[in-house]
């Protein structure tokens, strides 16, 4: 099977991630066929709204294959044809969109960077920052877009040197009033401002653009009635900006505090009032059996179940699937991505018969180390070798043994090189690889981060792994490197599937 060329892999993954590209037209038949042209080699899923063009536009996209037109007559502004482009996205099962004009001021080829964009920052509207040096530009637009970039600061608190740019990738699903925004030039404006307000993240990145020579331009600008308009609408923001937004963005600052602090208080009561002394008792009571520590394994299970799917985690939305089939009742050697403080409660959800490998600030943990050590999870520092005989115990008496083949928390949840250590464990213990993968930890408690953002949490788990099948993947270390390459497709499907809805 021949491997998918880059442009093939783009396309793929813009479509995966629910990204369109929506192009609005007005009068431009001299350059609506290149651009389209050119959109469809970087994206297959392009939908072009012809508002009301009388010079033959329409014509060139009746030629057009492989794109969706929607017609709109008469012409009403770029604004009206924009929420025109995305209802249609939206009724099309599109979750985001990147906006392009059909004058070719815009190079399609820059639609790779916004999918990049878009996948490092999540549900955050993408806007394109033009280079603008050396562009041979009217006074009145340079003048135009400064007044833009104040008055957009002045009601946000947020500062942007490109305001507007009309290349930029929407998140549809969360632009908030859509059938409200205006429906003229300054849409686009009132978009970025609506959406500030509501927490939607902005991220600029740089694009380069193209103004042919002044006697070749197709402007639809009308600059005294326009800016008239924009000057009318930056006023009403402003009245906007002190009674609503203002009191949506301190409440959205207050409540990241008060979900984090909440969440700490609520940790710190539990650990240290509740659970910590309840199993002091519990082992200083009578002599450690195995059964006794079975049913201590049992409460740790029970606690990561009432925190994670009864109680939940403020901001967050716990879901998990399990592979058919997949028994927890035979010991494995559990493996996942390591992203966050909060891997291991996740995975503790589904059997009682699992330990964990942590490293030493985990097992000397103020908190809960003396759970940890009870439970007898065992510090990685020791060495696999010399752990080696009681992990084959715990295997023998039923245990699962989890361990992270990272070795260390991921700072941008990317699937960072595994090393070989649970491969190798596996072999020697002679048991199955049981895969599970998590979205979410850590961009709910990124590393080095102390305040609790808001995310969806998910932990798949996969179909166990033979020993035949591992040997077949080469050495330890093989193996190590070829469930990474399948981890990280395995993650990007995922990313792909819940980044939509984020």
């Amino acid at each position: 099977m021949n491997e998918m060329t880059d442009k093939e892999r783009q396309k793929q993954l813009l479509h995966d991630r629910g990204i369109c590209v929506v192009i609005p037209t007005y009068n431009n038949v001299g350059t609506i066929a290149s651009v389209v042209g050119k959109t469809l080699q970087e994206c297959r899923d392009v939908i072009v709204v012809n508002d009301g063009s009388t010079d033959g536009t329409e014509e060139v996209l009746r030629e057009i294959g492989g794109v969706t037109v929607v017609d709109s007559h008469p012409n009403k502004g770029k604004g009206h044809a924009l929420r025109k482009g995305f209802e249609k996205a939206l009724q099309m099962g599109f979750a985001y969109a990147i906006t392009l004009d059909g004058d070719g001021q815009h190079y399609p080829e820059c639609i790779g960077d916004f999918l990049e964009a878009n996948r490092e920052h999540p549900g955050a509207l993408i806007v394109g920052s033009r280079n603008l040096e050396g562009v041979e530009r009217s006074k009145g637009s340079a003048f135009a877009n400064r007044f833009s970039n104040f008055w957009f600061y002045v009601q946000t608190g947020k500062w942007l040197s490109d305001t507007q740019t009309g290349y930029r990738l929407y998140p549809i699903k969360k632009i908030p009033g859509l059938s409200l925004i205006t429906s003229r030039y300054e849409a686009e404006l009132e978009m970025l401002v609506l959406c500030s307000w509501h927490g939607v993240k902005l991220v600029p990145i740089p694009i380069d653009v193209y103004y042919p020579p002044k006697e070749e331009r197709v402007s639809h600008f009308r600059p005294f009635k326009d800016f008239a308009r924009i000057s009318l609408l930056n006023t009403i923001l402003c009245v906007l900006a002190v009674v609503y937004g203002l009191p949506l963005r301190i409440g959205r600052f207050l409540m990241k505090y008060v979900r984090t602090y909440f969440s700490l208080i609520f940790f710190i009561i539990l650990s240290l009032f509740v659970i910590t002394p309840g199993v002091w008792l519990y082992v200083k009571s009578g002599k450690m059996t195995e059964h006794k520590r079975r049913k201590l394994h049992v409460m740790l299970q029970k606690i990561a179940q009432f925190i994670m799917i009864k109680c939940g985690i403020p901001g967050t939305k716990f879901s998990y699937k399990v592979a058919e089939g997949v028994s927890f009742d035979q010991p494995h050697v559990i493996i996942c991505n390591h992203q966050s403080h909060l891997d291991l409660m996740c995975q503790l959800i589904f059997t009682p018969n699992v330990v964990f490998l942590t490293n030493n600030w985990v097992w000397n943990n103020p908190f809960y180390g003396f759970i940890i050590r009870n439970s007898e999870y065992y510090p990685v520092a020791e060495g696999i070798e010399q752990l080696l005989p009681q992990l084959k115990s715990l295997v023998d008496r039923g245990y699962s043994i989890a361990i992270y083949p990272e070795g260390t928390r991921s700072k941008d949840c990317k699937i960072g090189r595994f090393h070989k250590g649970a491969f190798y464990v596996a072999e020697k213990l002679g048991v199955d690889v049981l895969p599970m993968c998590l979205y979410g930890p850590g961009k709910v408690l990124p590393k080095k981060t102390y305040t609790l953002l808001k995310s969806p949490i998910y932990i798949e788990v996969d179909h166990p792994i033979s020993q035949e099948e591992l040997r077949s993947m080469g050495d330890c270390r093989q193996q190590a490197s070829m469930m990474r390459k399948r981890y990280v497709r395995r993650y990007e499907e995922i990313c792909n599937r819940i980044e939509q809805n984020v």
